[in-house]
């Protein structure tokens, strides 16, 4: 190991996490460290579609790819927001977009609705996503529209391929210098403190490193199998523990491709559908104490429908948690090893792992391996994910639906952190950004328009606005309710976009 600043990054697993790790590392630090990408096999669960945050644009900004340069080879589409499907009762939906919301005296409009909206639907009252979503609209203009006087940008973020995504920001990283090893790890060789000092394989031999990063799925290869850092387990607040996924080949020119993630709520468990440019991913998320797979994989088909006929099923073990410490000594994880949730909507791999990369340069060692530094990032990454557990804690909390044991059951499940304390309070006063358990990436309304939209546990409006003038807030909602309208009619469909911009290679 070097005695200067690390200068030599070796990382294990070129999956999202992986690639998307050397990628983010070269456009940071460029020819002064030397990234080594080892191409070695991963195993989890089968790699859903990403579904990623609002903020995942930053990403790709900071390696300086325009959407031109990366969509076309991922397949990728856009997206406003997630739809949630029969949370609240069969046949009733509504959405939680990127959109932030509006203010009226200074107090939320979606605290304003509670008072009392114009209409029963809160997210069409207080986002013009949700407007834009069932017109089947995307969030960009063609031509010289958006220099109009109608037009005004629209929050939202990306469906895209794992693999192709992965190859993509893999060639990226060689491109700018990165070395790409194929083959698997064979043995994780510690020095006498217990640090890493090389990895053998058998095509390469050892490999040495000042910095190990370990993206090697669930497995954790370096984090827990040769570090032996434990994992906390989520499953005791988290229920569904099995997944199984069909990539379902459609054409989506005649069908159109929604711009939104759809999560919707099964017997026992939940449904993600991805549109991608080319196909549909669906997924279903369930729990193995009240199906089987032979059942959870009947059921995925059903719902695809005839499309997905012939289709190969995987089937995998979900497992909901995060490491106790996602760096130990030089090894750091990103993704999966340093944690993961269930897959609802909007925490793929791909957001966490670049939240992570966020914090991992923010905190990147010097010669002497801080504790505070590593401290620091430990930190900032068991914050955003057990933040996320929080919030995922919420949908089965919140869902207004008992109608299986599975959902009975869901809601006498222990309440991590203090989500309990939290509900208790929000019941007379809806939660702010600034108050939420939270994980990066949610708009700060995320929790409030989950609690009114899954419908088990509405907040008050604050009992301050039964004195506050409403002239302001029934304003918004008017301005809300006609730049809706005139978007509707600017914008085209996300397919129509795609395909002008020339953002496929279809």
């Amino acid at each position: 190991m070097s005695t200067q600043t690390p200068e030599k990054v070796v990382i294990v697993g070129a999956g999202v996490a992986g690639s998307m790790t050397a990628a983010y590392l070269k456009a940071a630090f460029a020819d002064r460290i030397s990234v080594t990408l080892v191409d070695s096999p991963a195993d989890g669960v089968p790699d859903e579609d990403e579904s990623t945050l609002g903020d995942f644009r930053r990403f790709f900004d900071f390696l300086g790819l325009a959407e031109e340069d990366w969509m076309p080879a991922c397949n990728a589409t856009y997206k406003l927001a997630v739809r949630f499907q029969d949370w609240s009762g069969a046949g009733r939906h509504f959405y939680l977009p990127f959109e932030p919301v509006r203010e009226a005296d200074g107090f939320p409009l979606t605290e304003w609705w509670l008072r009392g909206g114009p209409t029963g639907r809160f997210d069409r009252d207080c986002f013009v996503a949700a407007w834009l979503c069932d017109a089947g609209r995307g969030p960009k203009p063609v031509g010289d529209a958006a220099a109009g006087p109608g037009f005004a940008p629209v929050p939202y973020g990306y469906h895209c391929a794992p693999g192709p995504l992965a190859r993509l920001l893999t060639g990226y990283a060689v491109d700018r210098g990165a070395r790409r090893l194929t083959g698997p790890v064979s043995e994780v060789r510690l020095d006498a403190r217990g640090w890493i000092e090389c990895l053998v394989t058998a095509e390469h031999g050892e490999v040495h490193g000042d910095l190990f990063v370990d993206c090697t799925g669930e497995r954790g290869l370096l984090l827990h199998r040769a570090l032996k850092v434990p994992y906390l387990d989520y499953q005791d607040t988290l229920p569904n523990d099995g997944v199984v996924t069909l990539e379902v080949p459609a054409d989506m020119r005649a069908r159109g491709i929604p711009p939104y993630t759809t999560v919707s709520a099964q017997g026992a468990g939940w449904i993600w559908t991805v549109p991608l440019f080319d196909r549909i991913g669906v997924g279903y998320a369930y729990a193995g104490e009240y199906r089987t797979p032979e059942e959870a994989e009947r059921t995925l088909r059903e719902y695809a429908g005839p499309e997905a006929a012939g289709v190969t099923a995987r089937h995998g073990r979900l497992v909901s948690g995060r490491s106790r410490e996602a760096w130990r000594h030089n090894c750091v994880a990103v993704g999966p090893p340093a944690g993961r949730v269930e897959p609802l909507g909007t925490t793929g791999v791909a957001s966490f792992a670049h939240h992570a990369l966020e914090q991992l340069v923010r905190h990147f060692p010097g010669a002497d391996f801080s504790p505070r530094l590593r401290d620091g990032y430990n930190a900032a990454v068991a914050r955003s994910l057990d933040g996320a557990r929080e919030f995922l804690t919420l949908h089965y909390q919140g869902a207004a639906r008992d109608d299986t044991q599975y959902w009975r059951d869901a809601k006498t499940r222990p309440l991590p952190g203090g989500i309990a304390e939290h509900l208790a309070r929000w019941r007379v006063l809806p939660p702010r950004a600034e108050h939420t358990p939270g994980c990066p990436g949610l708009p700060g309304h995320a929790y409030t328009s989950l609690l009114i939209g899954t419908g088990a546990v509405t907040p008050r409006a604050p009992a301050a606005l039964s004195l506050v003038d409403d002239t302001v807030a029934r304003k918004e909602f008017t301005a809300v309710r006609d730049l809706a309208r005139t978007l509707s009619e600017l914008l085209p469909t996300p397919y129509e976009y795609i395909a002008q911009r020339a953002l496929t290679t279809g």
